[in-house]
């Protein structure tokens, strides 16, 4: 690794035999190893079959996207672009992200401003990652004079615009075999929330390659994430148990997570849902917030699948994740859990972060049996 190389990553990233930073940490395992096919159910988004992505959701909770529509230029440009981007100073990208586009390492539990969040006293020292943290919503208010960030920017709206037709179709597919009208659903995934994420993680070395996570074991909150992986594998997904499966990065595919919202939605059969707009008066200024309630019967059939990234002992490693939520105010009632907002969701996911070190999620939300 060169000395360019060195210094664009994290003091820390730099140091690898440093006691602390593999501290807490438990060996990595062996995994079962998938020779000759991929295993993972695939899904054609041009012709999609229901029935699949149906067992998909329900035994796998992940599944291949193919024939997704995103040019291949369009992926190759955008890595060679976040790798360029990567590669500037520590220093450097943290003066030049800020905002709206907020950089980030150690760790990918961030307040929703981006920024990272210190962790509880049971959370990994840190995770071999770092990033950037992409608000599409607010993506134009990025301005930059370097060509490379001009260009990171409009790679990154017109990915992101991708990403969020995708991510519809997906979804009202996945809404049609739940018997879900477009009224029911109308909260329940909403494009303004989508963000990207852009990760890279360093080289294991020796002294690391068995020790150091890229990211430890979760599950994503978002309604659904759609990953893209460049050539370097690290992706492990988990089949229950102590089983851990590999999912490799084929050209041209897309693999797409199912996150705890949609483990919710996609738990339940609705009985029925209305929209209300209520009204709250705080002068001098008037505020209208739509508040989706449904009643449910839940039995958690579609899985949030726990998945987490090693570090590769030859390569570093980039990939881009994009995730959407359902809208802050959509209240979500259901027979297993308590009525909560998903702004209630991720403060409560926040505050385990901050206490206890770790993502508790939907069994902090659980009723008593």
């Amino acid at each position: 690794m060169s000395q360019y190389d060195v210094e664009s990553y994290p003091p820390l990233f730099r140091q690898p035999s440093i006691p602390f930073a593999i501290s807490g940490v438990d060996p990595i395992e062996p995994t079962k190893q998938v020779l000759d096919s991929d295993p993972l159910p695939t899904i054609d988004l041009q012709s999609i079959n229901h029935e699949q992505l149906s067992d998909a959701c329900r035994d796998w909770g992940i599944f291949r996207l193919v024939n997704h529509g995103i040019p291949v230029t369009l992926l190759n440009h955008l890595h060679d672009h976040a790798s360029k981007t990567f590669n500037l100073g520590f220093e450097s990208k943290q003066a030049l992200f800020t905002s709206p586009i907020a950089y980030f390492w150690g760790t990918p539990a961030l307040t929703p401003a981006g920024v990272a969040l210190q962790r509880g006293p049971h959370a990994q020292s840190f995770n071999w990652v770092e990033g950037l943290n992409v608000p599409l919503s607010l993506l134009s208010l990025f301005k930059a004079e370097d060509s490379l960030l001009q260009s990171l920017r409009l790679l990154l709206e017109e990915y992101g615009n991708h990403q969020s037709r995708l991510a519809r179709t997906i979804f009202e597919a996945m809404a049609e075999n739940l018997k879900m009208s477009a009224e029911q659903s109308e909260g329940y995934l909403s494009p303004s929330t989508g963000l990207l994420r852009l990760y890279r993680y360093p080289r294991a070395c020796s002294s690391l390659a068995n020790q150091a996570w890229g990211m430890d074991v979760h599950t994503d909150s978002s309604v659904l994430s759609i990953l893209y992986q460049h050539e370097v594998e690290g992706l492990q997904i988990n089949r229950g148990d102590d089983t851990w499966l590999d999912v490799k990065p084929i050209p041209n595919t897309l693999v797409v997570h199912l996150g705890d919202m949609m483990q919710i939605f996609g738990a339940v059969k609705l009985q029925n849902i209305s929209c209300l707009l209520q009204l709250r008066i705080q002068a001098p200024v008037q505020q209208t917030t739509k508040i989706c309630r449904s009643k449910v019967i839940c039995d958690d059939s579609y899985k949030s699948v726990k998945h987490r990234v090693k570090l590769d002992k030859n390569k570093e490693r980039i990939s881009i994740g994009y995730f959407v939520f359902p809208d802050e105010n959509c209240v979500i009632h259901s027979s297993r859990y308590k009525p909560f907002t998903y702004a209630d969701f991720r403060a409560q996911v926040q505050q385990d972060l901050k206490t206890i070190g770790f993502k508790v999620g939907l069994p902090k939300f659980r009723l008593a049996e």
